[in-house]
């Protein structure tokens, strides 16, 4: 009898927990920032986001232990000649840090970085938006605006405070969205689970003097339609300070690398495998500790793929030590057309003789940056990811060519 009563009320403590707040403990208010006030209402989600304070996990290709992508691979001191990533480009932390993180770097102190940055690095973003508008908010520099920011990710920025639904906050996706006719509140909870994280994690540019935060998206999302996109207009971020080409800084393009992979074609979203549902108890919740699959293949690999878990995780090192070694010749091709480039400039070529080399370093760097600033290793989508390092490569070596062809006679760009 006293076996029995112990499992009836554990059966009746788990049906309790599936209706998991049927009151709330607090009223959100629709202004609300801060997670620790969310938090009080939903404690599950809140104690696993505060994990993403974690800054000791390490992977072969990421994690979230700081350190410098400069000093690990200093050919980009080089690639980026004459741009602030050359002086300061480090490992991201998690989600919790994305203010922080943002004030310190050097480059907000090297460069005036315009507002606009603000708008993925802090959960003011949409209240400085609706005080100041688009365009003022945009252009206003960063230096002047971050005293005003507080908090990194906050739940807010995904969810609805009244009915907790998903929700894009950030008018940049949506203005981009509306260009391709798609209307983003008609969206299933599935596809939210991704537009919530391409609020931010997307290739962006500054466009015109208002610096308006713009997403590329006009000719689509492959690197040759941003390419063709940039190109309509002759865009640049800024010249090469060793060759003088024309430069586009690509910035953390994983949802467009996502967009060209299986995953994406079988349905599955960036929450699927980054916040994982997991149990506790009878009740079903998404992992808010935002981070690697590869600390979590249980949850995020193997509820689909019923593979070994060390096989699944051999897997994706096998496609991330494939990605590294053409990203090393891709930098290795570069370089030496910037050594091409700058011989043939030392020896008197001309702007006009050098115009094909400089727009073909242009074209390699900019596909490089593509799968190196895409925070997997190319394993949103691998063969995607070596097909734009393969044109990489090939259009280096087709720079180097051009510029060694400027060259004197007995001359090499090594001299």
């Amino acid at each position: 009898m006293a076996g029995l009563a112990a499992l009836l009320t554990n059966i009746q403590q788990r049906k309790a927990e599936t209706v998991e707040f049927p009151l709330q403990v607090v009223q959100i208010a629709p202004d609300e920032l801060d997670p620790a006030v969310w938090g009080q209402n939903f404690p599950r989600q809140y104690d696993s986001f505060l994990r993403t304070q974690d800054d000791t996990i390490s992977t072969a290709y990421g994690g979230s232990v700081p350190y410098s992508k400069l000093e690990r691979f200093p050919a980009m001191v080089r690639l980026w000649a004459g741009y602030a990533f050359s002086k300061d480009h480090n490992e991201d932390r998690g989600h919790y840090y994305m203010t922080e993180d943002q004030k310190n770097t050097l480059r907000v102190q090297l460069v005036e970085q315009p507002g606009a940055c603000i708008n993925c690095h802090a959960a003011e973003a949409p209240q400085l938006i609706a005080e100041m508008g688009w365009e003022e908010f945009n252009h206003t520099p960063f230096n002047d605006l971050k005293d005003e920011l507080h908090l990194g990710s906050s739940c807010s920025d995904c969810h609805d405070p009244e009915t907790m639904g998903l929700r894009i906050t950030r008018p940049a996706l949506i203005n981009a969205l509306e260009a391709q006719g798609i209307d983003w509140t008609q969206a299933s909870r599935q596809e939210m689970r991704t537009y919530v994280c391409a609020q931010c994690h997307v290739e962006y540019y500054f466009l015109g003097d208002n610096k308006v935060l713009t997403f590329p998206w006009s000719q689509g999302k492959t690197i040759d339609d941003i390419e063709a996109h940039y190109d309509s207009y002759e865009f640049k971020d800024w010249t090469h300070a060793e060759t003088g080409a024309p430069m586009i800084k690509i910035q953390h393009p994983e949802y467009e690398m996502w967009t060209t992979s299986v995953h994406a074609q079988s349905g599955v979203s960036c929450a699927d495998c980054h916040m994982p549902y997991v149990r506790e108890g009878a009740v079903k919740v998404s992992d808010h500790w935002l981070r690697s699959p590869l600390t979590n293949i249980n949850n995020a690999c193997q509820t689909c793929h019923q593979q070994d878990e060390a096989l699944l995780a051999e897997r994706v090192q096998t496609i991330q030590d494939r990605t590294a070694s053409l990203l090393r010749l891709s930098e290795e091709a570069i370089l030496d057309a910037i050594d091409a480039i700058v011989a043939a400039q030392a020896a008197g070529a001309t702007d006009e003789q050098l115009a094909e080399a400089r727009h073909l370093h242009r074209q390699a760097s900019l596909r490089w940056d593509f799968v190196s600033s895409e925070n997997s290793t190319g394993f949103h989508s691998p063969q995607e990811a070596a097909r734009v390092l393969a044109m990489a490569i090939d259009f280096a070596r087709q720079a180097q060519l051009a510029a060694e062809r400027l060259l004197p006679a007995g001359v090499n760009a090594t001299q």
